[in-house]
Formats: C-alpha cells, structure tokens, sequence
C-alpha cells in the first residue's frame, strides 16, 4: 500500500527543506523529492560557495593590508586556487549533510528524482498527485498526497545574444567549476552576484571588467551606495562600464572578444572568460504545472497571499513565485505557506521589512524604505553616521561608508535602514527588528550600544535625526 502523506514538497533547496521540516514539526506526514542535490542552489551552487570564496579573497587583501596594522610581512605570495576550491566543496558537503540529517531526523521521506504534478484521471482523481522518476532508474512512483509545496528555485538567465558554454563563456553555476583562476574575466551584469565576482575576482589577482546595461550598479540600492562601491572597486583595479549594452562574444584562439556600445561609441573588450550575470528565472517547465491547472507567467507561478495557486491544494514558494529572490525568502515563504496547509493562523509577510544583503567589499545591507529601492517620501526624517568617526572601524581598517536611517515625518517610526561597510550583513538585522517591532529612531537612539562597536553608528544615525548624535 502506497504511503499517504498530508504534504509533498517538490525541491530539496532553502524553501523546498525548510517548509518539509515545519510541515514535520507541525504533525504533518511528509515526504520531499529533489532531481538534484540536497540543498539547492544556495546551499550548492550560490549563497555558501561564493560567500566562501569571498572570506578567502578577504584574507588575501588582509595579508596585502597588514604592514599597516604593524606587521612586517614578506611581500610574495602564492594563491592556491585548487585549495580555496577544496575549502568551499568541504563547508557545502558539510553543510549538505547537516541538511540530510535534519531531513532524516524529522521522519521525512526522501526521494531522489525528477516530479511532476498530475491533472485529474481515471487513476488520479484529485489533481495535484505527484510523479516521481527516480534517479536510479527504478520504476515510476505516484503518490496522493492532500497538499503539494513547490519549491523547485531557478537557474541563471542569459542574453539572446550570447550562448553560456560553462567553458569559457560561463554562468554563475559554472563558473564555481572553474580549477583555476582565469588571468581575466568580462562580467556581463553590475547587479548582486556580478559585483560580487567581481569584487572578489579582484582581490584574488584576476583582471576584471564590469559591463552594466543599466546607469548604476546595484539599482535596487541607494544612488549613494551604489557610488560608493564603484568607487571601491576601481580602487582596486575593476573596470566599470555604464548603460553599455553586450552585443555579442565572439571566441578567438586567446582570448574571447566581447563587442558593446555604450551610447554611439562601439567597444572592445577582450578577456580569457565571460561571467554572464544577468538574473535569473524561474524553473516552472516540466512540472506539469497545465496539467494540474496551476497559473503561471514567464515571471513564474501565480500564487496568493498564502502562496496558494490556482489549484487550491498546490502550492509554491521562493525563485518559482515572483517575489524576492533571496534564500532567507524562501524559507519563509515555506513556513508560512506549511502553516496555512496546517490550518494556523497566518500572517501575511511584509517584503519591506525582509534584510538585503551584498557580500562585496565592502559589504551592503539594507531593510525597509531605503532611497533606491523604494520611493522614500521627500519629506522622510533622515539619519546618517560615517565610519570614519567610528572607533571600531578604524580599529579594522574599514572607514569607507556610513549607515543612514529613514523615518516616517508624520508617525516618527523608524522605516529603513541602509548600510555600507564592514559586517553591514550582519548589522542590519537590528535594522529588521525595529521594523517588527515598529520601532522609533528616539527608541533605537536611546539604546545602550555596546563600545567600542560598529552598531553604534545606527544608534549615532538614529539620534542624527533629531540633531542629537553625539559623536558627530
């Protein structure tokens, strides 16, 4: 007799694992199918492996950075590409394990394959069965569960006009493959991930060019922020090129050859690779999405409030739904959605209060209506507070950057916070909190900040509001 489960989770990454573990945790039956590796992209092919090679990029510009914190070091140095790469496979195997046991130690059954939900038919009345081709090629499994979670994420977007070869031309999934360091790399896209590779590219000795369509990198940032880290990374060798759009990359025997325009003006790059990092799209093919009735546009799958779909037992979360395309999203969206599945009550999630947070050097962060993202009322209170008057971060070495905060002029609450700068992905939370909590600037102001130590610069941004900052 075929297991009866209350919910089967379609996808093994952030959203798909973390749902099936609040479906478990709630008494629910579960099982959890994933074609490829457990963890998804993030945990593979994104957030963690990136994030590593990033910490390891930073120790090399420590290291070139260290006769200013009075250590006399000899200038030679050799970076070991294949040992960075072993050090990032290690923590993702590690991590992927400590997803494994989760997934065991709450009783979820997991199956390894490619699913699909099923319309209705004499064999399946209800739409929304689930077919599984295992991976081992053992029969077809068809299950009937009450509920169905999609959680199946995306993959990198490309540009007509240039084809990915994850040779030379690459993705930001094979560009992860890579076993050693290219002596160049043109970065199609200045958004999260192309300045990320890029920033982390360049501290690791690559030549690296930026090509940015739009007329700032990070558009969703604040115009200040998106400056500012411009300006950091053509400090440190990147070279940028603004409302250029790539027309084609053609590959000679060297190197590959990437024609733009910027304007009327044609330009020439040349480089050893390609890093095409224009987005990404949503996996909704070959899911059976008509069969089961479930509404989708090219930007994904149509879901409500509860992330229900037009079938009123399927539902979808994370890079599926067009939402926020971030992990953290992901998991919460699953919660959520697991808890309406449940029968709890649920509240809907406010977008505005999810944290963003970019790992280049510097780091940025932003929660909440910040400029940039949103359209911040002219009349928003605003706060700001430098670096460079905080003892911590000359302490680190890092003075570059501030933090701003922003408040409503007519209810005082605190509505965003934006910053640049050492651990600015760790900070924002505070900035998280307050929004929950509907905070005040004068509330978060008035809280005893820990000295000498970088969260007292939101605390200085808040009092700034009123004039009352202390050490400005």
């Amino acid at each position: 007799m075929v297991k009866e489960y209350d919910v089967v989770v379609i996808g093994g990454g952030v959203g798909g694992y973390s749902g099936a573990i609040k479906a478990a945790k709630l008494g629910l039956t579960v099982a959890l199918v994933e074609e490829d590796l457990l963890g998804g992209t993030c945990l593979n092919r994104g957030c963690i492996p990136t994030k590593a090679y990033l910490k390891s990029a930073s120790v090399v510009r420590e290291f070139k950075e260290a006769s200013e914190f009075g250590l006399k070091v000899d200038s030679d140095y050799e970076i070991d590409f294949k040992q960075i790469k072993v050090r990032k496979d290690a923590i993702v195997k590690k991590l992927r394990i400590g997803v494994a046991y989760l997934i065991k130690n709450n009783k979820i059954d997991y199956f390894e394959g490619q699913a699909s939900v099923m319309g209705t038919s004499i064999f399946t009345p209800k739409s929304g069965s689930v077919m599984i081709k295992p991976n081992d090629g053992s029969d077809e499994i068809v299950i009937t569960p009450k509920n169905v979670l999609i959680a199946t994420g995306s993959r990198p977007a490309s540009l007509p006009n240039v084809e990915i070869d994850e040779k030379d031309v690459l993705s930001s999934t094979g560009i992860l493959e890579l076993t050693k360091l290219p002596k160049s790399i043109t970065i199609i896209g200045g958004g999260v991930i192309g300045v990320e590779w890029a920033s982390l590219l360049t501290d690791l000795g690559v030549d690296v060019t930026v090509v940015e369509f739009l007329e700032r990198l990070i558009i969703n940032e604040n115009p200040q922020t998106s400056m500012q880290l411009k300006k950091a990374l053509e400090k440190r060798h990147v070279k940028i090129h603004l409302q250029t759009a790539v027309q084609s990359v053609e590959k000679n025997e060297d190197n590959l050859k990437i024609v733009a325009k910027h304007g009327n003006e044609e330009l020439i790059i040349k480089s050893e690779k390609v890093l095409v990092a224009v987005g990404r799209r949503p996996n909704i093919e070959n899911i059976g999405l008509e069969a089961a009735g479930v509404k989708f546009d090219k930007k994904g799958i149509l879901v409500d409030e509860f992330y229900q779909t037009s079938a009123e037992n399927i539902y979808a979360v994370g890079d599926v739904i067009n939402t926020l395309q971030l992990a953290h999203v992901a998991a919460k969206e699953a919660e959520l959605a697991v808890e309406h599945i449940a029968g709890e009550k649920t509240e809907e999630l406010n977008y505005q209060n999810i944290p963003r947070g970019i790992y280049t050097y510097p780091e940025i962060a932003s929660v909440g209506q910040v400029d940039g993202n949103t359209k911040v009322d002219e009349t928003a209170l605003k706060g700001q507070f430098e670096w460079q008057f905080n003892g911590k971060t000359m302490i680190e070495n890092q003075n570059l950057g501030q933090v701003e905060v922003f408040a409503d002029a007519e209810t005082n609450d605190f509505i965003g916070l934006s910053i640049i700068g050492g651990h600015a992905t760790d900070l924002i939370s505070e900035g998280s909190l307050a929004l929950y909590l509907n905070a005040t600037p004068n509330e978060i102001g008035q809280t005893i900040h820990p000295h000498p130590s970088q969260s007292e610069a939101i605390m200085e941004a808040n009092n700034d509001i009123f004039g009352m900052a202390i050490n400005k």
